[in-house]
């Protein structure tokens, strides 16, 4: 959800912290804060984004080679000034960064206003900072020791740094549950929630594990810890992030170059793992485990968000291919509820980031009962695909703009592959039916391709539509879901209230809202369902409703009763989500940008969940 950053080397801090900060802006923006030592921490934080810290920092002697940086998304206490990172100490020698929740920081609180501290904001965050410090003082510890320490005492996920003003040669940090990546360098260090601030500088890195404690020293050396204080080896990885796939590349939104980049996108998440021609398609995260998935007795897939709505995809995918029962549940909910899980259950765990919270605690409690864990996910080295058995990267690259996108089409790919190859193995599909899928999806990127030549026609309709408060989406059978996610885009980055439904499902509730002031999005590409939507389309027109259809190229039934019109190559039913979702994806875009609304940067939203 926050976004951490830190330096110790030899160069200046503060504008390698400053520039990280605005690659980490897309993961919190309620404020901004920046700590660095010289002779003394020097902190300051503001309120709002990044550049309001910059105007309060201009001018401020900010020299010194050691020091850290914060952007926050609210959890405990309301955006501003004091409430935002860092927090320091009663005695103002301990400066520390969070991303994460301190369930039990309120008991902790109390303990340490027994002993005489004082707050000044709401955050757990300046309870912990405190507590370091009381373990520190109390047992005469150094700040690495004192943070191990302290850590044992506290419930809940935390991605921290420390900085102590006694010790000003380290800085020292610890993980769990929430993500920390260490950077290498020459006679230089990172730490950061993820790799985007690092890459400019190196390529090496260092994946911070659960419960762990990491010493950063001035010299370019490390050590790294267990809270039982235990010495861990963690390998140096090298990363394949180019500096190039974070920048905007002359679009005027990051979620703009991402829904042109699906071509490519989709494309990556099938390189080496398709060839039609020779008629073959392979997953190597399955290949291992393809006899215990072929004799699952249920598929579960568990996600939040946009992923859940691939999920949902799968679930026909799954059961229509490959015919085995397939649920989908909410993570937040299936990892408290007490589900019923057995050792032939196959679980598949999807997460852009691969360190969604309540993603990755459905998958620990799922394993803990002995099912198959397959993870799918975006982020290389990421918790999720470090937990699971098995999983596929979906190779979409950096994806900035909260509101995702071309994670979803890399995401469905996947999903598409897996539930092509588990039908052909367990002999559902012939193989006729099969080498017909696997052309069909190899065509995808060229189809994605030939949507977007239309943009001009889709920011033309987001035109008429713009100033409308409600909207209702509706689709049938592998396109519901879609409906769904053409919803949340619509309300993600617009602010217009927007639901998705089953289109058979309109008669019982929904129908009573459609007047003349409100649009009606129908995926009408379903070769199956075509006569049923073409039905509901007839009972919104009589209801006077805006009609915005994405249809099949060469439709005239819907053409004709439509009010707006967006035509899609036709493909395979299974995989027409991939093309259904462009245009609506497009049609959200333009209505926010339309609206003045800060796509990039949703109100109230973080690309990583990485707290219930």
């Amino acid at each position: 959800m926050c976004g951490i950053v830190a330096y110790i080397g030899e160069r200046q801090a503060s504008p390698i912290i400053m520039e990280g900060l605005k690659r980490l802006e897309y993961r919190g923006y309620d404020s901004a804060g920046i700590s660095i030592y010289h002779d003394k921490i020097k902190t300051f934080k503001k309120q709002g984004k990044v550049l309001e810290l910059e105007k309060i920092i201009e001018g401020e002697d900010l020299q010194g080679t050691v020091g850290f940086g914060h952007t926050r998304w609210a959890t405990h206490g309301p955006p501003n000034d004091v409430n935002a990172h860092p927090h320091t100490s009663n005695s103002g020698d301990i400066v520390l960064i969070h991303n994460g929740i301190i369930e039990n920081y309120a008991s902790l609180k109390a303990a340490l206003m027994d002993l005489g501290y004082s707050f000044t904001s709401e955050t757990d965050t300046e309870v912990l900072v405190n507590l370091i410090e009381e373990v520190q003082k109390s047992r005469n510890l150094t700040i690495g020791e004192a943070v191990r320490q302290s850590l044992n005492m506290v419930v809940g996920a935390y991605a921290i740094v420390v900085i102590d003003a006694k010790e000003p040669d380290k800085i020292i940090g610890a993980k769990n549950s929430s993500p920390l990546v260490c950077g290498v360098g020459e006679n230089e260090l990172f730490l950061a929630s993820d790799a985007t601030p690092i890459v400019k500088y190196t390529d090496k890195v260092i994946y911070i594990k659960e419960d762990e404690v990491i010493t950063l020293c001035d010299d370019g050396t490390y050590s790294i810890v267990n809270l039982e204080n235990e010495v861990t080896e963690n390998p140096i990885e090298h990363i394949d992030l180019k500096l190039e796939s974070i920048e905007k590349a002359g679009f005027e939104h990051f979620m703009l170059k991402e829904i042109y980049q699906q071509p490519i996108t989709i494309a990556e998440s099938m390189r080496g793992r398709i060839n039609a021609a020779e008629g073959w398609a392979k997953l190597g995260g399955m290949a291992e485990y393809m006899n215990r998935i072929k004799q699952a007795d249920r598929i579960i897939l568990t996600a939040c968000g946009t992923s859940w709505h691939s999920a949902l995809i799968a679930e026909y995918l799954f059961e229509e291919l490959a015919r085995i029962p397939t649920e989908v549940e909410y993570a937040s909910e299936f990892r408290y509820r007490n589900p019923i899980i057995k050792t032939n259950d196959f679980i598949i765990a999807l997460s852009q980031s691969g360190e969604t919270a309540d993603t990755l605690a459905a998958i620990k409690m799922a394993k803990d009962r002995g099912a198959l864990i397959y993870g799918i996910v975006n982020v290389v080295g990421s918790s999720i695909a470090r937990e699971t058995h098995a999983g596929s990267y979906i190779h979409a690259g950096p994806e900035i703009g909260v509101a995702s996108t071309k994670a979803f089409t890399s995401q469905l790919t996947v999903l598409s592959l897996m539930a092509i190859i588990l039908g052909y193995e367990k002999g559902m599909i012939s193989q006729g039916y099969y080498r017909q899928l696997l052309t069909e999806l190899e065509s995808i990127p060229a189809k994605v391709e030939r949507i977007l030549k239309v943009d001009d026609h889709i920011k033309y309709i987001a035109s008429e539509i713009k100033d409308a408060n409600n909207s209702l989406y509706l689709g049938r059978g592998y396109n519901f879901p879609v409906a769904l996610e053409g919803a949340l885009k619509l309300k993600e980055i617009s602010y217009i209230h927007a639901e998705g439904y089953p289109a058979a499902e309109m008669k019982h509730g929904p129908i009573a809202l459609i007047d003349m002031h409100m649009p009606i999005v129908v995926i009408a590409t379903n070769k199956r369902y075509y006569d049923k939507v073409v039905s509901n389309i007839e009972e919104v027109k009589a209801r006077k409703g805006i009609i915005i259809a994405v249809v099949t190229e060469g439709d005239t039934a819907i053409k004709a009763l439509a009010d707006f019109v967006i035509e899609v190559p036709t493909t395979e039913d299974p995989l027409s989500p991939l093309l259904s979702v462009i245009p609506l994806q497009m049609l959200a875009y333009h209505i926010a940008v339309m609206r003045d609304c800060n796509v990039d940067q949703p109100r109230n939203l973080a690309k990583s969940v990485t707290v219930e």
